[in-house]
């Protein structure tokens, strides 16, 4: 059993990986490596002068490790069922229970449809602004939620929306993931 499963570990998947973990919830990314980002170049991603999409990628699931997300590229999750305690996540190599799924399977919406989640007039998965969809504690990020507007920086966005609204929702107040130099290591 975990608190949070990721589905798809693209910017949007690792976002939401990186907010969860990182304030304490048990978390497990699914990810089959199949990001567009392999074929990207970021020049336009804050902060970020020039990074090849492929290093991003990288650099990026090694920070969601560092703060404790348990990050599977050779477990791709194959189907996701809604059950009495959460949800279960199907893989090739199993089944897992989670508290939360954030799906970010770029425009791949057919887990979203095989679960129900409401689509809207544009054959996009219908989220409110945190990215929940019409099913209770799923969420749905990036390209599955735009009909066009795809970008990495957005994406990564959606994933820190999904995420914030977990964690707000396990500790019962608003919750604000903000550091200050104090709290660096």
């Amino acid at each position: 059993m975990v608190d949070v499963a990721v589905v798809g570990g693209g910017p949007a998947g690792l976002s939401a990986a990186l907010f969860t973990a990182k304030n304490g919830l048990d978390t497990v990314v699914f990810d089959g490596d199949e990001t567009w980002m392999h074929k990207a170049h970021l020049f336009n991603y804050p902060g970020i002068e020039s990074i090849d999409g492929s290093e991003f990628m990288t650099v990026t699931r090694d920070q969601v490790e560092d703060h404790g997300a348990d990050v599977r590229t050779d477990e791709e999750a194959t189907a996701v069922e809604q059950t009495d305690d959460g949800f279960t996540v199907e893989t090739a190599d199993g089944e897992y229970d989670a508290d939360y799924v954030v799906l970010a399977t770029g425009a791949d919406r057919s887990l979203a449809e095989e679960i129900g989640c409401e689509f809207s007039d544009d054959d996009t998965v219908d989220v409110n602004l945190s990215m929940e969809t019409s099913v209770d504690d799923l969420y749905a990020t990036g390209a599955m939620v735009r009909a066009e507007e795809w970008q990495a920086v957005i994406a990564a966005g959606d994933g820190g929306a999904a995420a914030l609204s977990i964690l707000s929702d396990e500790k019962g107040e608003h919750y604000h993931d903000f550091d200050v130099p104090d709290d660096a290591p």
